[in-house]
Order: structure tokens, then sequence, then C-alpha cells
């Protein structure tokens, strides 16, 4: 078990992993109400969040009053992720998460995310001060290392557990993979395996079904699971996942008019929290995940990415169930 508000009498905890532009507060509650137990923020810029930007307030709006808020931040700077750290306690969240994984170039090229495993002793020296600087726990998520040609997920595993962090979320693949080939799991299971390495270890990486998250808690010892991009479009993978972990049978198939359902939930939510021609825009990335694997839904999506409204959309959701129906 992990211990952590929200989770600590969970045997088997299942995260949804931060992504910026997806798990903003309207996701995270479906994510939440499928199975999830906690859902991180989409990423925050530390320098941003100090000079009081409004957007990156709203990412650390909660979904609903109780939600157990994480929050998840990056930069370079030991100052400045030490004072926003400060100001995600202060908007009330439970969980502050270091990002030291994200692969992408303008991240990246700022000297955040993923950048820091070039330079551990910093990445060493900004927890260090972010820990000090709060009261509520941190976490952190990284990868193995830059390239396969320097692994070092065993070396940031322990120092960052040296300096207070109260659980690491490793990704089981390189920087320079992006999120090509496979996440090595071995890899992440070397961290459980050493000795001293005494805190939670959640792993993440191609969890996109109820048998592989199994076979991650049994087969690499790790105390709990993330899972990112296989949510996208099919919350209902958080239920997959929860009713096989308890020991229940689950292969409904989520038919038409739930899926409907749910799509309709994650648009007025959106619109609700910004407003509604933002909301029709933002779904249209999520319509192919909601709809996946059923046959003739092309022209009903082509209809849906050129839809301007909550009324159009709604028509043709209205003529997907109608000719679709399961």
């Amino acid at each position: 078990m992990i211990n952590l508000p929200g989770i600590t009498d969970i045997k088997f905890p299942v995260f949804l992993a931060p992504m910026e532009d997806v798990t903003d507060k309207a996701f995270r509650k479906i994510c939440l109400e499928m199975g999830a137990d906690l859902a991180v923020s989409e990423f925050i810029a530390s320098e941003a969040l100090v000079r009081n930007s409004e957007k990156s307030f709203l990412k650390m709006e909660k979904s609903y009053p109780d939600e157990t808020l994480v929050v998840q931040i990056f930069g370079n700077s030991p100052d400045v992720m030490a004072d926003a750290a400060q100001m995600v306690e202060e908007s009330g969240a439970a969980i502050l998460d270091l990002n030291f994984g994200c692969p992408v170039k303008k991240i990246v090229n700022k000297g955040g995310g993923a950048a820091l495993l070039r330079d551990l002793p910093l990445m060493k020296e900004i927890t260090r001060r972010v820990v000090n600087a709060v009261k509520i726990p941190v976490t952190a998520k990284t990868r193995l290392g830059w390239t396969s040609e320097d692994l070092v997920h065993e070396e940031v595993a322990l120092n960052l557990q040296e300096v207070g962090i109260q659980a690491l979320t490793m990704h089981g693949r390189t920087r320079s993979q992006l999120y090509a080939g496979e996440a090595d799991w071995e890899k992440i299971a070397e961290i459980k395996q050493n000795p001293d390495f005494q805190i939670p270890l959640i792993g993440n990486g191609d969890i996109n079904s109820a048998e592989k998250a199994v076979e991650c808690f049994e087969k690499y010892w790790v105390d709990g699971i993330m899972i990112g991009r296989a949510a996208i479009g099919d919350p209902w993978l958080f239920k997959r996942v929860r009713a096989v972990l308890n020991g229940e049978k689950f292969d409904e198939v989520p038919s038409i008019k739930e899926r409907s359902r749910v799509c309709k939930q994650h648009l007025i939510a959106t619109g609700d929290w910004k407003n509604e021609y933002i909301a029709v825009l933002e779904m249209r990335k999520f319509y192919s995940g909601y709809f996946k694997g059923i046959p003739g839904f092309k022209p009903f999506k082509i209809k849906l990415m050129e839809a301007n409204s909550f009324e159009e959309v709604f028509a043709v959701f209205d003529e997907v169930e109608n000719e679709l129906n399961m």
C-alpha cells in the first residue's frame, strides 16, 4: 500500500497520469468516477505559476470539492520550483508531483522535464528544495534515462528517496524513445529489487488492459500503476482494471449510448469550466477514443469534427445512437 492522501487503504492503487491538454478537471472527474484512485493534473510551468499566470491557476482547480488533488509542476530553478511548490500547497493540493520525465522538445529545451536526466545533481537539489518548502507529500515522475546508453533509473530513485520524496513514478522508456517501442518493465522492476530503495514505486508505460495491469503488480512488484494515453477516450479502462484487481469478472463493452453519455458529460463539463466554443474544439481530440472500434463511425466523426456548437454535436450524437446502437 502507498501512504499518500486518498489511497492509504487501497491495496492496488491505480493513477491517471498527467497529460498536457488532457487531464484537466473535466477529464479527471470522469476517470475518478470510473475507478481511478488518484488523477494528476496537467503539468504546470513553475515560472508561469510564480508570475501568477491565470492558466496555471485554472489547472489547479478541483474537479469536485472533495477531490484529492495531485498537482504536477516542472522547471529547472530550485528557487522558482520551491516558490511554485508553496503556491501549489496554498491552492489546496493534497500531493505535489515533480515532472522529471516529460520528453517533448518545448519542455526539454527549457531545461525542464526529462532534461534533468542529464543533470542529476540539479534534479536532486530541486527536489530537496521543494520537499523542504512544503508540508504536503512530494512525489516525482521520471524516465529510465536520457538514452539507452546512459540509464540512470536506480541512481535517480535513490537520489530522490534520499531528499525526501514519498513515492516515485517510473516510466519505462528513455527520453530519446519518446513514446516509441515498448516500455521496459524489467528496468522498472530493478528499482524495486534494489534493497536500498524503500519508498513506494509506481510503474507507468503501456498499461492498456486489465491483464497488463495485473501483470505489472504480480510480475514487476510495483506498489501502484499509472495509466496515461490508453485512458484517452477510454475511461472505462479504469473500471476494467479495478474489477480484475479486485478479483471480479468484467468484460462489459460500453454501449453506443454509454459512450455518447460520457462524451456529452465530458463536453458539458469542459464548457462549464471554459466556454462552449473552446469545449467543442478541445473535445475533437477525444472522439476517436470514445468510439474506437465502432464500425461505421467514420462519417459521424467527420461531422463531429466540423460541429461548432453543443447543439450541433448533440445532434450528431443522436444520429450515432439511432444508427449505430449496439
